[in-house]
């Protein structure tokens, strides 16, 4: 970070590009070991079609689930059985609107396009309407006393990063040295959802705090490194910290974000849940509309509409505010 100026450009140069997590939804299907032929030729045709890991991996997962539910090569999978499963998952598993059309755009792709199936009537037959459903969203007071139960400074500093800047939970656990521009007070997500960048405004309240904890670690890249195994103080859980590769894995803070709803009984509260809770609170605060589409990363404007069920006042500078949703929250 930018008030470490020698050991960040050292490492600037030593370290060119950031290195990211290497989950399996960051890699592509072709490398995944694949049940059936036909798959292997579904991840060549996603490839081709989709720039984004994440994206393949979602459509490649969507078919392997109706591989599995019928229990054979999908490339032998008949129209009645593609109804059949759509039906499980509609009706048993009470799937969203939106997942099922990606099932559907899934198959569309693997028995229609790749196989030749055009006239399987089955897709004009589903129709899913979305649910007028509100995003949860917690209260400044639960946002407070969620982070409060979190004892542990490097589970509660990247949560409440989440919360201040309305981050993803991957963009905020993969951020390195690099991202941090402390002198501008910036902050800036590289390969988001899209393989988009952004940058979004750094609360000064925040900069402080990521200072202080990357100060206990020195990793010579990552802001949020992995603790490994062993003990969890002290210089043993520093040394870990400063030799590790990768970043905090991403279950680590699910897990958290569960214990810690439950013990303030709340009935929500994941990591998304704070992203939502930050752009209804920057919204009631007086930013515009716009304003919180780029700090999000949306890239329709539709998307941001939703938190319009709260309050829309005039724009202001979305520093303040996030300086103002940032101070008082536990260190």
């Amino acid at each position: 970070m930018n008030n470490h100026k020698s050991h960040s450009d050292s490492t600037r140069s030593a370290n060119p590009k950031p290195r990211r997590p290497d989950s399996r939804q960051d890699r592509s299907p072709l490398t995944y070991q694949h049940p059936w032929p036909s798959m292997a030729e579904f991840a060549k045709r996603l490839a081709l079609r989709f720039d984004a890991h994440r994206t393949q991996h979602s459509y490649y997962r969507d078919l392997r689930l109706i591989h599995e539910y019928c229990q054979c090569d999908p490339a032998l999978i008949s129209e009645e059985q593609l109804r059949d499963y759509i039906l499980h998952v509609k009706t048993d598993k009470g799937w969203k609107p939106k997942t099922i059309r990606q099932t559907m755009a899934c198959a569309k792709i693997f028995f229609v396009e790749m196989l030749g199936h055009d006239h399987w009537t089955v897709f004009s037959q589903v129709k899913t309407k979305d649910h007028d459903e509100l995003p949860p969203v917690m209260t400044r007071q639960q946002v407070h006393d969620l982070l409060a139960h979190i004892r542990l400074r490097r589970y509660r500093i990247p949560v409440k990063l989440i919360y201040c800047c309305g981050l993803r939970l991957s963009e905020c656990l993969s951020l390195t040295i690099h991202d941090i521009l402390g002198k501008e007070n910036k902050l800036m997500i590289r390969g988001s959802k899209g393989h988009k960048d952004r940058m979004v405004p750094l609360p000064i309240p925040m900069l402080e705090d990521l200072r202080r904890y990357y100060a206990f670690h020195k990793n010579p890249l990552l802001i949020f490194p992995n603790a490994g195994q062993g003990h969890q103080h002290g210089e043993s859980l520093r040394k870990r910290m400063h030799s590790a590769r990768d970043p905090m894995p991403v279950a680590s803070i699910q897990r958290l974000m569960v214990d810690a709803r439950k013990a303030i009984k709340s009935p929500y509260g994941t990591a998304h849940t704070l992203r939502h809770s930050f752009a209804t609170h920057m919204l009631e605060s007086g930013a515009s509309l716009h304003t919180i589409q780029a700090l999000l990363g949306h890239k329709q404007i539709n998307t941001t509409m939703v938190y319009l069920h709260l309050t829309h006042q005039a724009s202001q500078n979305a520093l303040r505010l996030m300086d103002s949703l940032c101070s008082g929250l536990p260190r």
